[in-house]
């Protein structure tokens, strides 16, 4: 009886220590660690949202970029920190892209602490050269299925959307377009206009000034539906192109066993800012789009997490990668 008592005691005392640390939190700046580098779509919606989030939480909240190893850096960072809601990540797609191609010293979803996402995409588009005949994608598949290796596409190097892109597009399609790999999507785009390359999958908001200056062409959306800026460029779906959704999110994670009561009011405070009106004019302009507030849920990002995993895994098969499983 009195091992049962002192175990209610244990118990009780330990939900008012986290209960006063919710009411507490925060007291201290808060860290948004981002593992990209400055200006990305990964930096950018965080701090688009921190200080809206600070003005909510009352208290300070700083973005910090710490890169490398394709996201890696940053994370594992984020990892090791104290479960107390002070220090959070950042993550992105290659959270579940990173794990099939490099060794990841963590389970993207069962390492953390997952609170929500920020927000949804923007999805690849393809664009080619606009000085090229081609203005729809059968038409650039007929070209590149009748000239084999004579079309290429600038990517932003092996296991990134672009490249595995691509790479899906000649498996599916059946053509032979040439990878050519720059340091990065902008630059495979700049590629694009000057004709280095003939087309290239880059994200919508670097495509966009290109297309409005009329120096490239859309063919196509590879995400889940069209863009309301291009009602007219179908998507990859559409045109019969199964599975072809290469669209990113940012979420917001911290270290593992962060305590449920700061969870909540995180959770909470991410909800109400992404929906504020700044927030989501902000991220209309770069192609991205925010997240129901009831389903955005730590549970709910964890299923799609998972269901991500999976879809990449197939993904990674068609590049010639044996998919490694998530480390346990």
């Amino acid at each position: 009886m009195r091992t049962r008592t002192w175990m209610v005691a244990l118990g009780l005392t330990a939900f008012g220590l986290l209960s006063a640390q919710a009411q507490n939190y925060p007291n201290r700046p808060i860290s948004f660690v981002v593992p990209f580098a400055p200006g990305g779509l990964t930096d950018v919606p965080a701090r688009v949202l921190a200080p809206i989030m600070q003005e909510k939480l009352g208290g300070n909240i700083v973005v910090e970029n710490k890169t490398g190893g394709s996201g890696v850096v940053g994370a594992t960072h984020v990892l090791r920190s104290e479960p107390d809601g002070y220090t959070l990540l950042v993550n992105a797609l290659a959270d579940v892209q990173n794990l099939h191609y490099i060794k990841v010293p963590y389970n993207a979803v069962d390492d953390f602490t997952l609170i929500g996402k920020i927000a949804d995409g923007p999805p690849l588009v393809l664009i080619v050269n606009a000085g090229l005949t081609y203005k729809s994608l059968k038409e650039l598949i007929d070209d590149a299925k009748a000239n084999p290796n004579k079309i290429s596409f600038g990517t932003s190097g092996p296991a990134t959307s672009p490249a595995i892109s691509m790479t899906q597009l000649n498996h599916t399609a059946g053509t032979k377009i040439v990878d050519v790999p720059y340091r990065g999507s902008g630059e495979a785009a700049g590629a694009v206009v000057t004709g280095a390359v003939q087309g290239t999958f880059t994200f919508f908001s670097a495509a966009k000034p290109l297309v409005d200056g009329g120096r490239v062409r859309p063919l196509a959306v590879a995400g889940a539906k069209r863009i309301a800026a291009w009602p007219d460029v179908p998507t990859m779906e559409e045109l019969g192109y199964r599975n072809f959704n290469h669209s990113g999110f940012v979420g917001l994670v911290g270290p593992a066993r962060l305590p449920q009561p700061v969870v909540a009011s995180l959770l909470k405070v991410l909800n109400e800012s992404i929906h504020s009106d700044l927030f989501k004019i902000r991220m209309e302009a770069l192609g991205m789009t925010i997240p129901d507030a009831a389903s955005n849920t730590p549970a709910n990002f964890a299923a799609y997490m998972r269901a991500e995993m999976g879809r990449q895994a197939e993904l990674a098969r068609l590049t010639g990668h044996d998919p490694m499983a998530p480390k346990q």
